[in-house]
């Protein structure tokens, strides 16, 4: 997240829907970057049981105080949201979001994938809340994969029955 243009697309592919209008200066995408090294330390730092640092819970709560996106009824009757924000009105929106995930109901479903490869952190909603990877059709499809060739290169060593 170097630019502008990066925290946008960013929101664009968030699950912030409608995806917000915005308009970002330049010094809020230094402020976004703190933010989401803060928020990945603090989750991390849940994920293994530890405290989180003093000084990335500062940013956190700075970030979850300030005015969030506003939501509204467009004339559809589906929410859109009001005016033009920018980037501290949608750091302030995911600062409260991580807030009420790591302070609520399911904080203690608060997961890393387990893929090898990936770091992404999920909240498990499954209903079992046994959920391994941070999606099914990314990381846990190739782990599937994975696990039917390792599984049928095995097979090719193994005799079939009494012959070889």
């Amino acid at each position: 997240m170097h630019e502008a243009a990066d925290l946008a697309a960013w929101a664009d592919r968030s699950r912030l829907t409608p995806t917000p209008v915005l308009e970002i200066p330049q010094a809020e995408v230094v402020d976004a970057r703190r933010l989401r090294d803060a928020l990945l330390r603090v989750v991390i730092a849940h994920t293994r049981s530890e405290p989180p640092s003093p000084d990335d819970l500062e940013v956190v709560n700075q970030a979850a105080v300030r005015p969030a996106l506003a939501s509204a009824i467009a004339p559809t009757g589906k929410r859109r949201w009001a005016g033009t924000s920018n980037g501290t009105h949608l750091l302030a929106t995911v600062a409260r979001d991580a807030v009420e995930l790591s302070t609520g109901p399911y904080a203690h479903r608060i997961r890393t994938c387990a893929a090898e490869d990936c770091h992404l952190v999920y909240g498990d909603t499954s209903r079992p809340g046994r959920r391994r990877w941070c999606s099914i059709e990314h990381c846990g499809n190739r782990h599937k994969v994975r696990a039917l060739s390792d599984g049928r290169s095995a097979d090719a060593d193994r005799p079939i029955g009494r012959f070889r």
